[in-house]
């Protein structure tokens, strides 16, 4: 089993590169006290391309893509330039949160994004 290529899709932006470095994290989450801004991405779904005769050619993830930072204005460039890596690589995205956490007091914007892939 292969997940999707995340995050050599992101960091084929050169603006995400420079606001987040290599601070790409799978799982949903960060190591405590990261620097900021930093990205969270985890699988929301994966669905083969099933059929009768053979096995499934594909597949078809959801992940969901979170931008973490302390500023408005810093949150809004890099999903900004998460939606631009993600639009230039053709996959499908759509924002589905964009919020302040209570806790941590940070902005977050998070993206679900499509990728379809063969086997």
């Amino acid at each position: 089993m292969s997940l999707p290529n995340v995050y050599q899709t992101l960091r084929a932006n050169s603006t995400v590169v420079s606001t987040v470095g290599a601070r790409i994290y799978r799982h949903g989450s960060a190591p405590q006290d990261v620097e900021k801004p930093y990205i969270t991405w985890f699988l929301v779904s994966g669905n083969p391309y099933d059929n009768v005769s053979t096995s499934p050619c594909g597949d078809s993830d959801t992940i969901q893509i979170d931008c973490w930072a302390e500023t408005d204005n810093n949150i809004e460039t890099l999903a900004y330039a998460v939606r631009s890596a993600l639009d230039s690589a053709m996959i499908s995205n759509r924002i589905i949160i964009n919020t302040r956490e209570t806790d941590t007091k940070l902005y977050r914007i998070a993206l679900e994004a499509d990728f379809i892939r063969s086997r």
